[in-house]
């Protein structure tokens, strides 16, 4: 066996030795939802700070969300037990509620993942199952967009869908099933993104303003 093909028999060995993980949490689908957002899947348990979408302390998701609907980056950050000093972790309930009634769904592109190295980058993440997407929508039937929230989770719904990708901050259209929606490409929350928050902040503003939830 050459070379090439020792390499060849490497990888598929260790694809083989490295173990895949199943979603842990349960699609987000409040009755009216106007719009899916869609990440890649979510980080290794240990970075969790709540049981929900975007959980990593370090992720400025629910910052941006604070920054554009309560001019307040840190709105959705949970008390710590005194009532004064904020913890390092984001108040689950809250963020639900405020996406139910602001109508946005939420789940990830991949429903079963392997991870190539010990990480949470999308960079080394390998979807062995893709989301089916329609099935989701099904659910929520007044869902006009669907919002990618990294590269990642943008070239899922470009190869399994055939749809162009659209510039970051701007929308294509993808037809899914019967269903013709709006496609918007984000910024990463992730802070390995090199943008500063509120600049961030400024293409998720135009697209809650255009899909009317904010």
């Amino acid at each position: 066996m050459n070379i090439f093909g020792n390499f060849s028999y490497i990888c598929v060995y260790m694809a083989d030795i490295i173990p895949t993980e199943k979603h842990p949490l349960e699609p987000f689908l409040p009755k009216g939802a106007r719009i899916l957002m869609l990440g890649s899947f979510p980080p290794k348990r240990e970075r969790w700070s709540m049981e929900f979408f975007y959980p990593n302390w370090i992720n400025d998701m629910w910052r941006i969300f604070g920054y554009i609907f309560y001019d307040e980056k840190n709105h959705f950050v949970a008390e710590a037990s005194c009532g004064k000093q904020a913890s390092k972790r984001f108040d689950r309930d809250m963020c639900a509620a405020f996406a139910a009634d602001r109508g946005i769904a939420m789940f990830d592109t991949a429903t079963e993942v392997r991870r190539l190295k010990d990480n949470a980058s999308d960079k080394f993440l390998e979807i062995v199952t893709p989301t089916d997407i329609e099935a989701l929508l099904q659910k929520i039937p007044d869902c006009n967009a669907i919002v990618t929230t990294g590269q990642k989770a943008t070239d899922v719904i470009t190869e399994k869908y055939g749809c162009e990708e659209p510039e970051v901050g701007s929308f294509t259209t993808a037809r899914i099933g019967s269903r013709e929606l709006r496609f918007w490409r984000m910024p990463s929350s992730s802070r390995a993104y090199p943008l500063p928050l509120e600049k961030k902040a400024e293409p998720y503003r135009k697209m809650y303003e255009t899909e009317n939830i904010l």
